[in-house]
């Protein structure tokens, strides 16, 4: 079956938006939401990122089959600059479903990064790129067999979370969060305001304070 691209419209954030994103910690998304939009911890970056930085944009989904990078090359084709490409291979290690070529054609788009629920290759010359972010479950030197199938833009499940076009990714060293579109300004509001209460605690414990005192275990 070719591969299918679903018709998906959603509101693109503003600037604004990305930019209050771009503050907020892999953690405190994952705290206030009580876990649920955070990823399988086993999908990491293959580089690093610079200590405070992270990546976020809007999703494009891919769901890939078994040894197959359709869905990945139509994902990268139909993905604007600034989104991120959310890849579904469930969780096979199999076969690579990008290296180089592809990633690099998606750095040349300036996409904000790619994710994979399974395997890359390509590692060095993917991980000396500091300006194109990408997360792996894992990595295998042999490649796919065909690219004929999968889709692009329909409703994924990525490592353990759902995922749909337009939803917000964020990704750092702690991880990745993917966000619902629908919740995106709740749950910014929620993170904004517990960054704000993390202050606190850092400026009493830096006063004196005891961790009984400051997390109300005192009787």
């Amino acid at each position: 079956m070719p591969t299918k691209i679903h018709d998906a419209s959603y509101a693109a954030l503003s600037p604004g938006e990305l930019l209050a994103w771009a503050k907020i910690p892999v953690t405190i998304v994952s705290d206030v939401s009580n876990g649920a939009v955070a990823v399988d911890p086993r999908i990491r970056p293959l580089r690093s990122f610079p200590l405070g930085s992270r990546m976020v944009g809007q999703a494009v989904t891919a769901w890939c089959e078994r040894a197959d990078l359709g869905a990945m090359l139509l994902a990268i084709d139909a993905a604007k600059a600034g989104e991120i490409v959310v890849a579904d291979a469930g969780g096979c290690l199999q076969t690579a479903y990008v290296g180089e070529i592809l990633s690099g054609a998606a750095r040349l788009r300036k996409l904000g990064g790619l994710i994979v629920n399974g395997a890359v290759r390509d590692i060095d010359t993917i991980a000396s790129w500091d300006d194109f972010p990408v997360f792996s479950l894992g990595s295998t030197a042999k490649g796919p067999l065909s690219k004929e199938r999968g889709a692009v833009n329909g409703n994924v499940v990525f490592g353990g979370v759902a995922a749909s076009p337009g939803d917000v990714v964020l990704g750092d060293n702690d991880g990745l969060a993917i966000i619902p579109l629908a919740q995106s300004s709740t749950l910014l509001r929620l993170a904004e305001a517990r960054v704000e209460v993390e202050a606190r605690w850092a400026a009493d414990l830096a006063a004196g304070k005891t961790l009984a005192e400051v997390f109300g275990l005192d009787g």
